[in-house]
């Protein structure tokens, strides 16, 4: 039978598909689709069709790439749309066929999206889903769709046309049109196909060998898998086509055994096409012949490097070789062979069915066409995508990938498997493409991406890529056997906390000697993740060292637990919810001021970064951490004071300009530690931001009040109204020492017209005037601008000063408020207005009224902060009138030039971040002058920092820490077996 014949057939075969009578019901049923319950809903759909006397053609389809809401079903009804369904259980399925097929309800709460022509009210065009709308499918452009058992819907939707059109062309001409196309291999480095093809082509011999790489072995990458289960014709087709151009005779698919659905459909896909005469003796009766066998590949990754996959074929042990001989020229059994992998064959199947400038229109300049990835880890849709090659990070991650999981911070992604690099936040608008991703120290790689977020600890995740490498290494070459085992030594001891300065210097030698002697490209690439993360995430190596801190919790020998952790002042968080939980709050109010001095105040203001942590909020709801402490603070008898001590005088003057949190704490552990502590203070009042930025009905005056008299009782002076303008004088009445926790108190400017209009005030200033009780008036209507705990803070203050009519703009959306979510939720209660999205364009007087123009704004591409740029939308300007506007967008530190320290922007002091050091000798900083507007428990950190290093400097040994309440026999934690385990990214 000729090809056109089958051609015909098989059109024929597929219009009445498509127009057949009885309901078709598409069931995703690859991997991931079986995995996730996709043969329990095949059997609930048989069962429910048989009780409803249903004929229904069934087909089982592959993967379209929505991993993320497996499994499946796609339902067309004759004369209706496609609709698909998504997260289809057996239950679901039950409720579609009796909903839909019996009573025409086409479920649009169920439904996902609709796939080709036509439309269903409330069902988006599946075309329009976030994560479809970017892509460009055209190595996945049949998955999903037809029946990859069947050859004949392949053949109906183009395929095998591109092997006929090239078995008529030359070999030269196929080998120029791949050139024409800029297709560069998709499983590595990206060498040009074509140069590939034309090293071959030109080798001598009548015997050539030619290879599918399916060697799929990255942690997290199943693009090859997804691939060849779904539409196995796709790759065999390009296999054609490349075999003819190269002269070669013979050809191997080296396929991972661990993909056994795969090989399966390869082997039943090869079965027809030698029926329809497209493999074998004479192809088409084009005179060219060609045979191919399937290799199972027993898993090792380094088989995936072409000499050692070749070795493996061979039936020897998978070892690389050095080359040249390169296998062009010496390839499998000494012939000369080619290598390219499942995804390079696909698009040269799509090339030749349609031509190369239509391929070449997509990608950039050096990297043409598209590229499949795998999204995996903590990202909202994981599956597998295809995009233009060309597409900024951050639009794959956000856009098509739907951000972080739970709305965390993005912190890194590794592109390019264990062979790849970590890009932190500020590459998120690099290019994905081959030649960008080099430059930034990373590999495309087959395309596998693994994202991390802010819990994600970057030594652990470096450490786990290089243990994966390490344990896969053939040990053919000293460099890769002996260097990654000394590098996972080292990184081991960085993460059990027993790591030196002089072990990143270590690792970068060894990274640079492994990447330039090893022997093959494997072991070449293996110190990537290393190096990468050592370039962008250096700090958290020299936490680990110097600090013995790892930031996000996951290194247990550092980390006692997740929620003290993740306390800046380090509270022992497990032990005093114990002792509340024993019934003996005045042993956990001990507990809590081995750390702190405000325990009450953290009560109310705490913004609790140790909820945020908490591992029962992973089984249910966070522990309520801050409501413990106001529980405790409130049945607190004293007992603490009769334990704690004050060592005797030193002699040793120290002076405090601001009573803020960090100011108060420093100046309290340094008079504990025998010092002569005086506090300087420029307002009326004591406690800082604590007393005039905190509203009262947040952080009631006899709770601050309360606290600070302690401070005075452990002999801390305190003098309000004193303003210091230069140290020199302070230095010159005889002070040793000079701690700066002047705080942020002075607004920022939106930088837009008639801000300076009567009726504009500053949220800071404002809280500041209600806090001293002055006079504030406010009118019947208040608009705020901002989005933190100010701009909270004003708001409800206004509404409780009078206001009827109280709105806040804010420029973003919600899930990126910086204020508390508990403090925007109770505004919201109170009636306060929240238009998000909305930022204030100009202010304009008009009589006693003001009238706030406002642009809507829509969010646009992600910046470097990893959230989306809000971007105003063209003609949506509206006015919003009001009495009072007051600004609450941020704050600046006012640091005078007498100090004679060195100051950045927004007047905040620089100094040592673990020493709180400034640049002027005998003079330190800390709280919001240093690190801008923050929350009390992170200024309390800088204080305790602060007069560790202060007593230091003035000759003590820096132990401000007591143990008030012993400390139980029992470790104070346990994490489960499932946490002490090594650890193993979410993929």
């Amino acid at each position: 039978m000729t090809f056109e014949k089958i051609r015909k057939r098989a059109v024929s075969a597929w219009e009445e598909l498509q127009s057949s009578e009885k309901p078709r019901i598409l069931i995703g049923r690859a991997t991931c689709g079986r995995a996730a319950g996709a043969d329990a809903a095949v059997t609930a759909l048989n069962e429910e069709l048989a009780r409803h006397n249903i004929e229904a053609t069934i087909t089982e389809v592959g993967c379209i790439g929505l991993c993320y809401c497996e499994p499946l079903v796609d339902i067309i009804k004759p004369g209706r749309p496609r609709i698909c369904y998504h997260d289809v259980t057996p239950e679901i399925i039950r409720q579609l066929v009796v909903d839909y097929l019996v009573n025409d309800d086409p479920r649009p709460d169920l439904a996902m999206a609709t796939i080709g022509e036509g439309a269903v009210e409330g069902i988006p065009r599946f075309e329009d889903l976030p994560i479809l709308k970017p892509q460009v499918r055209i190595s996945t452009r049949n998955c999903g769709y037809i029946d990859p058992d069947d050859i004949d819907q392949y053949i109906a939707n183009g395929g095998y046309e591109g092997a006929e059109r090239a078995l008529t062309m030359t070999q030269p001409e196929v080998i120029e049109e791949v050139r024409q196309s800029g297709l560069r291999g998709r499983g590595g480095a990206g060498a040009p196909t074509a140069f590939k093809w034309e090293r071959l082509w030109e080798a001598p011999g009548d015997e050539k060998y030619l290879i599918c790489n399916a060697d799929e072995g990255d942690p997290g990458a199943f693009m090859d898998r997804s691939l060849l289960e779904s539409d196995p014709h796709s790759v065999l087709e390009g296999f054609i086509i490349g075999a003819y151009a190269t002269g070669s005779n013979h050809g191997y698919i080296y396929c991972r055994a661990e993909y056994p659905l795969a090989i399966e459909r390869l082997e039943r896909a090869i079965g027809q096409m030698e029926e329809y005469g497209l493999i074998g003796d004479d192809i088409l009766g084009s005179g060219f012949s060609f045979h191919l066998e399937i290799k199972e590949g027993a898993g090792a990754f380094v088989c995936g490097e072409e000499t050692a996959l070749m070795m493996s074929i061979e039936g020897k042990r998978g070892m690389p070789r050095p080359r040249p001989p390169f296998p062009a020229q010496s390839g499998l059994w000494g012939k000369p062979t080619n290598i390219n992998n499942v995804e390079t064959w696909a698009n040269v199947s799509a090339i030749f069915q349609r031509n190369a400038d239509w391929y070449a229109h997509y990608g950039t300049e050096s990297s043409k066409g598209t590229k499949t990835l795998s999204l995996a880890g903590k990202i909202v849709r994981t599956g597998l995508i295809e995009i233009p090659m060309g597409m900024p990070l951050g639009d794959i991650i956000y856009e098509v990938g739907g951000g972080i999981v739970d709305n965390k911070a993005f912190k890194a992604v590794l592109t390019g498997g264990p062979s790849g690099g970590c890009l932190p936040a500020e590459q998120l608008d690099i290019a994905v493409d081959y030649d960008e991703l080099t430059k930034a120290g990373t590999i495309m790689g087959s395309g596998g991406m693994v994202v991390a977020d802010e819990d994600t600890c970057m030594v652990d995740m470096a450490r786990f890529f290089l243990a994966f490498t390490q344990d896969e290494s053939c040990g053919k070459c000293v460099p890769c056997r002996v260097g990654t085992k000394r590098m996972l030594e080292i990184l081991n001891r960085i993460t059990e906390g027993d790591g030196v300065l002089e072990d990143i210097d270590t690792l970068e030698r060894l990274c640079g000697l492994i990447k330039s002697t090893a022997l093959c490209g494997l072991g070449q690439t293996a110190p990537n993740p290393v190096l990468t993360t050592l370039r962008y995430f250096r700090h958290e190596y020299l936490e680990h060292i110097d600090k013995k801190l790892c930031r996000a919790g996951t290194c247990s020998a550092l980390v006692k637990s997740p929620c003290q952790n993740a306390c800046p002042a380090g509270i022992d968080v497990p032990r005093y919810i114990r002792l509340v939980q024993d019934d003996k709050c005045p042993e956990a109010m001990a507990v809590i001021r081995e750390k702190v001095p405000f325990p009450a105040v953290l009560g109310y203001v705490c913004v609790h970064f140790c909820e945020a942590k908490c591992r029962r909020g992973q089984l249910e709801q966070s522990i309520a951490i801050k409501e413990l402490k106001r529980f405790a603070a409130d049945r607190d008898n004293g007992m603490w004071k009769e334990r704690s001590k004050t060592l005797p005088p030193t002699g040793r003057r120290v002076a405090v300009i601001g009573s803020g949190p960090a100011g108060l704490t420093a100046g309290f552990y340094l008079a504990k530690a025998g010092h002569e502590v005086t506090v300087f203070e420029s307002l009326p009042v004591t406690g800082g931001m604590m007393r005039v930025g905190i509203p009262r009905y947040r952080l009631p005056a006899e709770i601050l009040d309360s606290e600070i008299q302690e401070i005075i009782n452990a002999g801390v002076e305190i003098r309000t109204n004193s303003r210091i303008e230069s140290v020199d004088g302070l230095f010159s009445d005889g002070y040793d020492a000079v701690f700066v926790g002047i705080g942020a108190h002075h607004g920022l400017d939106m930088g837009i017209d008639g801000e300076d209009n009567p009726g504009v005030v500053e949220g800071a200033e404002f809280l500041r005037d209600v806090s001293l009780e002055r006079q504030v008036a406010v009118g019947k209507r208040v608009v705020v601008v901002g989005g933190g705990n100010v701009a909270i803070d004003a708001a409800r203050t206004a509404l409780r000063l009078g206001a009827e009519n109280v709105s806040i703009v804010y420029r973003r959306s919600r899930s990126e408020m910086p204020a508390s979510p508990e403090e925007v939720d109770a505004a919201i209660e109170e009636g306060i207005k929240i238009d998000f999205l909305t930022n204030p364009s100009r202010i304009t007087r008009n009589g006693d009224e003001l009238e706030v123009t406002c642009l809507r704004m829509a969010l646009g591409k992600v910046d470097r902060s990893g959230r989306p740029r809000p971007e105003p939308i063209a003609g949506s300007e509206f006015v919003k009138p009001c009495d009072t506007m007051i600004k609450a967008i941020g704050q600046e530190s006012e640091t005078p030039d007498e100090f004679g320290v060195e100051v950045a922007r927004a007047g905040r002091i620089q100094v040592d971040a673990d020493t709180t050091e400034t640049s002027r000798p005998g003079v330190f900083a800390g709280g919001d002058v240093v690190t801008g507007p923050a929350s009390v428990i992170e200024a309390i950190a800088d204080g305790r920092r602060a007069a560790i290093t202060i007593d230091r400097y003035l000759g003590g040994e820096g132990d401000i820490d007591e143990v008030l309440v012993p400390v139980e026999e029992t470790p104070d934690y346990a994490p489960p077996e499932s946490d002490q385990a090594e650890y193993r990214p979410p993929i």
